[in-house]
């Protein structure tokens, strides 16, 4: 069994191998397709079963996951960043270079449980290039809009500056629809997606605009993890610090894990807390009863709507408000 670590960043791929528990020397290759294949051709030398392991390191590892797990007697594993970071801390690395860190990956893939990274399907991952680009554009179109308002707000921006701001901002709002329609035209042309977007729009809060986004980070993610698994994932479960009896802060969310989920949960939970009985219910109950702040509601609100979403997926069946939060039953006097 060989074990591989690669450590990955935007334009190099560093990796060793460990065979029989001895490291060899690191190799550098580039981040890109030709370099993906002369790792293969690389790897595909040695003899028996090959493992590698690699941090998520945003969209520069997700390409190479891809081409890896497509290649014969390679399997993949993919780790979340912090769990590299505190392996590390453990077997009591001083030094932090790109070869080291590929070390340790491969020490982790050796010592601790493998769990393999499963391809998601073609059509998955176009709408996830899809809707990551959509949310880059309307994150673009925030900072013009602030940057209008400001040339606005003086008397001294010259007015081609000012036209140039406003046909920068119609040119994304372009931009941003035929995405939106690409990534709709994909959806109605595959079946699971298709029936995903009925069922998560089932829900009230929940449009085709956010249901894209949450589709796309979703549909990407294996069968098989849990309700709970998704929203560690989503970085929504609660953080808790607590030490001896002089320091207990009060519980926050973790935030480790995928901020495109949270941005897309963000604006639904807001409608759908405003216009749904039982969410709406729901977030009065976690303000009035458990004492939580507005923002704190709301982050409830994103997780529960998270489980909710499993379940409808799970069981192919539409959003029930009963199911959500139910009522107290009144008691008469």
């Amino acid at each position: 069994m060989n074990f591989v670590g690669i450590d990955v960043s935007c334009k190099e791929l560093v990796i060793v191998i460990n065979v029989k528990g001895k490291a060899r020397q690191a190799k550098t290759f580039e981040n890109t397709p030709s370099g993906h294949q002369s790792m293969i051709c690389l790897l595909s030398k040695l003899k028996g079963e090959i493992r590698v392991c690699m941090e998520a390191t945003g969209i520069y590892h997700f390409d190479l996951a891809v081409t890896l797990s497509r290649a014969k007697a390679i399997e993949v594993m993919v780790i979340n960043p912090k769990v590299a970071h505190n392996f590390a801390k453990a077997l009591m690395k001083r030094s932090k270079t790109d070869a080291v860190d590929a070390e340790i990956l491969a020490i982790y893939c050796e010592k601790m449980t493998f769990e393999v990274w499963h391809r998601p399907c073609d059509e998955f991952i176009t709408l996830k290039v899809i809707a990551r680009r959509i949310a880059a554009l309307t994150k673009q179109k925030a900072q013009t809009k602030n940057q209008h308002h400001a040339l606005i707000s003086t008397e001294e921006s010259p007015q081609f500056v000012l036209d140039q701001t406003r046909e920068m901002i119609n040119f994304l709002d372009e931009q941003i629809k035929v995405h939106r329609d690409a990534g709709l035209k994909l959806i109605q042309q595959h079946c699971d997606l298709k029936q995903a977007l009925q069922l998560m729009t089932s829900i009230k809060g929940i449009a085709e605009a956010s249901a894209i986004q949450l589709l796309a980070e979703l549909m990407v993610l294996p069968q098989e993890m849990s309700a709970r698994q998704w929203v560690a994932f989503a970085g929504l479960d609660p953080r808790h610090y607590e030490s001896g009896t002089s320091v207990a802060k009060r519980p926050r969310i973790s935030k480790a894990g995928n901020k495109y989920i949270r941005q897309a949960l963000y604006m639904p939970a807001l409608v759908a807390s405003n216009y749904e009985p039982h969410i709406r219910g729901y977030y009065t109950h976690m303000m009035d009863d458990n004492g939580l702040k507005p923002m704190q509601a709301l982050c409830a609100i994103m997780r529960k709507l998270l489980h909710a979403i499993h379940g409808m997926f799970k069981t192919n069946k539409s959003f029930e408000g009963e199911r959500f939060y139910t009522f107290p039953t009144e008691v008469n006097a």
